[in-house]
């Protein structure tokens, strides 16, 4: 077991964590910039970290049918966010997924990374590209381009927080 399924918490011990936490850390979303085990004391802040599927399948490529199986727990997780929350999602399966969950077609929701997507119930779906090791080191995805993802979430809920305050 590595990652998730052996630490017990999302993106801990594989290297997509790595810029995942260090970036969360410097926004604001997380108390450290490391997340070593499920008890080391990292703490999120006004963030959830989900997955599209609940264990980490065989070479890490989940199948249509363990989305579609595991989705309803999404949808769960996701009814709990209020509106003017931002679902960042880290990939195009969690895009699909999450729309999927909202019950909302994905024809009018390109996966792009960087897109913005209004939500009808008052929430913004925020893409990038997944921080996994092959889009790192490919440069496909960069620290600063998932920053800037990352940024806009931050600035989409302070400008949120604001007009509810």
């Amino acid at each position: 077991m590595h990652g998730a399924n052996r630490t017990g918490r999302p993106f801990t011990g594989d290297h997509a964590g790595v810029l995942l936490y260090a970036t969360l850390h410097k926004f604001g979303f997380a108390s450290r910039a490391e997340s070593l085990s499920a008890d080391d004391g990292l703490r999120l802040n006004d963030c959830r970290i989900t997955n599209a599927v609940k264990c980490v399948p065989p070479a890490n490529k989940p199948q249509p049918a363990e989305i579609r199986q595991c989705n309803t727990y999404l949808q769960g997780e996701l009814a709990t966010i209020r509106p003017g929350g931002v679902i960042l999602a880290l990939g195009r399966i969690a895009h699909d997924a999450s729309l999927r969950a909202l019950s909302l077609k994905p024809a009018p929701h390109a996966f792009r990374h960087g897109a913005e997507h209004c939500l009808p119930h008052g929430c913004v779906l925020l893409d990038s590209y997944h921080c996994s090791r092959y889009n790192t080191q490919t440069r496909r995805l960069t620290t600063t381009m998932f920053e800037r993802v990352v940024g806009r979430a931050c600035e989409l809920l302070s400008a949120s927080q604001a007009t509810t305050a």
